[in-house]
């Protein structure tokens, strides 16, 4: 499973490991500022960064693209997708400020959960979900796992899946040891880990121990310097931007269900019948 997404985030994450020190300060200036990747000169966006432009260059080379202007162009396409969500929040913002008070928590929150799923409906590879799809239902074994504000979601997911499927558990429960929960798994077998920013220790370790039995290793996170993509065999970076102080699981709730709806659509008459 080794969908790939015509995405520079997504292309930063898969080469984030290889790169230098010098690359990664690059590459974490064009998930950060793509607005000015886009719409800068290369002299410009390397001032701001306080690198040289050099590095830049060899940073799109480093990430497949033939130039940096081809990174340049790609970095534009994508925000040429989001202007009417910025031209709706610019819109909404001026019209406050022309009312005399700012949008009660509860419209911000909902319209970065609203940006979220847009971002999600553009920027998801379908081709890659439904491979992730094809291995889980036919997987012999499926193991999640999520660590800190995470643990909760991967007990939903397993609620959801244990409604259709007898073969899905949740790793680590109560402080229980990895290793004897993912002890016997092989390439027929799915570890499933919800990491979000900073990832956990022990969800790093999820992976890495998923991808050393030969397990098919899915993650599903929030950045492109989340270490445990250097173990996933495939990957899900989810927009996860919110007003409050934590972030936004929004996006991965909808994934998560997305996943369920799929695997219960293949499944067929078993999954009616349990």
């Amino acid at each position: 499973m080794t969908g790939q997404s015509d995405n520079v985030q997504e292309r930063i994450a898969r080469h984030y490991s290889e790169l230098s020190g010098r690359l990664k300060e690059a590459a974490d200036y064009v998930v950060t500022h793509p607005l000015d990747v886009a719409t800068r000169s290369l002299r410009a966006v390397s001032a701001s960064a306080e690198l040289a432009p050099a590095t830049f260059t060899r940073l799109s080379r480093s990430l497949g693209f033939s130039s940096y202007e081809e990174m340049r162009e790609l970095c534009r396409s994508e925000l040429g997708q989001v202007n009417a969500s910025f031209s709706a929040k610019a819109g909404l913002l001026a019209k406050e400020a022309k009312a005399g008070h700012s949008a009660p928590f509860l419209r911000r929150h909902m319209a970065a959960c609203v940006d979220n799923l847009d971002m999600l409906s553009r920027q998801i590879d379908e081709n890659r979900l439904e491979e992730v799809v094809d291995f889980l239902s036919s997987a012999r074994q499926v193991v999640l796992f999520g660590a800190y504000s995470s643990t909760g979601i991967v007990e939903y997911f397993s609620y959801l899946a244990r409604y259709f499927a007898p073969n899905w558990r949740v790793a680590g429960r109560v402080g229980a040891s990895l290793s004897s929960d993912f002890v016997g798994l092989d390439e027929r077998d799915a570890v499933i880990v919800i990491s979000k920013t900073p990832s956990a220790k022990r969800a790093v370790l999820a992976a890495r121990m998923g991808a050393d039995l030969g397990a098919h290793v899915i993650l599903i996170t929030d950045s492109h310097t989340c270490p445990a993509v250097d173990y996933a065999t495939t990957h899900f970076i989810m927009p996860s931007d919110s007003p409050q102080f934590f972030s936004s699981y929004v996006a991965s709730l909808v994934l998560i269900e997305t996943l369920v709806g799929m695997l219960v659509s293949r499944a067929g008459p078993k999954a009616e019948a349990r």
